[in-house]
């Protein structure tokens, strides 16, 4: 397939038979926060369970600092 096309364009041989419009729409709705690790960083995390946890103990270490801070 050497046609030029434009990238939005839907090819022929996609078949959507049977799918339902909107069947995410209400979750996506709800908020999605998508981020993109480097390859370095995602390296150390073996999944996503192990990233939140990091961030939740980072978050932790900064509210106290911050708290801290507005205390002195």
């Amino acid at each position: 397939m050497n046609e030029e096309r434009d990238s939005d364009e839907m090819r022929d041989y996609y078949d959507f038979t049977g799918g339902v419009r909107g069947k995410y729409a209400a979750r996506y709705a709800e908020g999605v926060n998508i981020v993109r690790l480097d390859p370095d960083a995602a390296a150390v995390f073996p999944d996503d369970a192990w990233v939140n946890e990091a961030l939740r103990a980072l978050a932790g270490i900064i509210q106290r600092q911050a708290g801290a801070a507005a205390k002195s």
